[in-house]
């Protein structure tokens, strides 16, 4: 049985930085391309950063590039997203997802449950 389960989450000022993780269980997580999507109130779940399985490709929505930081931990099976200089569109629920292939977390074959990022202004 595969789990992820994310922490890190919180209330944080503009400005601030927070730190996400995911630990993975019940399935070789080194295989694996992981991502981190996030969902807004009244808004469609979007894809922020994606890592391939060894960690050397990454990639990021526009609105958050130079920002977020996506990073893999394979000994201990956790994902990673420091997040800094956030700004309040950056409130969602962010989950981490992990795909079916080493180099793309699309389709995801597995969903963490969430943890809620709130950025006061």
């Amino acid at each position: 049985q595969v789990q992820l389960v994310e922490s890190g989450g919180g209330l944080v000022q503009a400005g601030g930085s927070l730190r996400l993780s995911c630990e993975a269980s019940g399935r070789t997580f080194s295989n694996y391309a992981m991502g981190w999507f996030r969902q807004a109130p009244g808004k469609a779940r979007e894809l922020v950063a994606t890592i391939s399985w060894g960690g050397g490709g990454t990639s990021y929505l526009d609105s958050v590039k130079g920002r977020f930081t996506i990073s893999r931990d394979n000994a201990k099976n956790t994902l990673y997203l420091q997040m800094s200089d956030l700004k309040p569109e950056d409130t969602a629920v962010y989950y981490c997802a992990m795909g079916g292939s080493k180099w793309s977390v699309t389709p995801v074959d597995y969903w963490g449950k969430g943890t809620l990022v709130t950025v006061s202004s």
